[in-house]
């Protein structure tokens, strides 16, 4: 049994995700900002017959709770086999670079670039001790380069700005940290489940969380150290 660490796991998509990969036999930490919030997913869980989870505090951005939640770890299983940094936020709408609230702006960055990363490096050591590591950075399209300067970028892409970049800047440490990570065998790829409806975007999306935990799951079940640095989506490979 593999044991998965997801953070932000309480809801939406990440408790999705966490269902899931329960269901196909994962032993799945429920992190989450608030103890309680995540102690009532994991019962949720539970009482559905999902056994094979567990509640655990973890605030990206406050690297306290990162060191005590990898203390709790150390103490319970001997290697994590999969991250999944799925914790983020949307912030305040309408998003604009150009002359946007730099309040905005740093506490996307805060959540969802350098509290991947602190996580990451946190919980690399017992990464380390699993024979097949992998690290999963959930990102968003409107990350991608390519796909913002394309002609057929959606028209509500401009009110997420300030969110994009974050994921654009998560998908940079996606691929430097593969590549540093490339002679462990540890795979470390982005995905992005697409736009769901959660209440990171007032539940405006128009796939469920199932749909957007669905290429997600699919990555977390991937076996194959070769395929790292890399974006994804439900329909396989994207650009930068």
């Amino acid at each position: 049994m593999r044991t998965v660490l997801i953070t932000g796991a309480n809801k939406g998509i990440g408790f999705e995700t966490a269902r899931q990969l329960a269901q196909l036999g994962d032993f799945v930490y429920i992190g989450s900002r608030d103890i309680v919030t995540g102690q009532k997913a994991a019962d949720q869980l539970k009482a559905s017959g999902i056994l094979n989870v567990a509640a655990i505090q973890i605030d990206v951005t406050d690297i306290a709770t990162l060191k005590r939640a990898k203390a709790e770890l150390d103490s319970q299983i001997d290697s994590l086999d999969l991250l999944i940094n799925n914790a983020g936020i949307s912030g305040e709408q309408e998003q604009r670079i150009a002359d946007g609230s730099m309040k905005t702006i740093r506490s996307l960055f805060e959540t969802n670039y350098f509290g991947a990363i602190q996580t990451t490096q946190i919980m690399l050591p017992l990464l380390r001790k699993s024979p097949a590591p992998a690290i999963i950075n959930v990102s968003s399209e409107v990350g991608s380069l390519t796909m913002n300067m394309s002609a057929d970028r959606r028209p509500n892409w401009a009110d997420f700005s300030a969110y994009g970049s974050s994921k654009t800047a998560l998908n940079a440490f996606t691929v430097m940290l593969a590549n540093e990570l490339r002679p462990e065998n540890i795979m470390v790829n982005s995905v992005t489940p697409g736009y769901t409806a959660t209440d990171l975007n007032r539940f405006k999306g128009f796939k469920t969380v199932a749909e957007g935990a669905k290429p997600i799951v699919q990555l977390a079940m991937l076996a194959d150290p070769r395929v790292t640095g890399r974006f994804f989506n439900d329909g396989g490979e994207i650009p930068w």
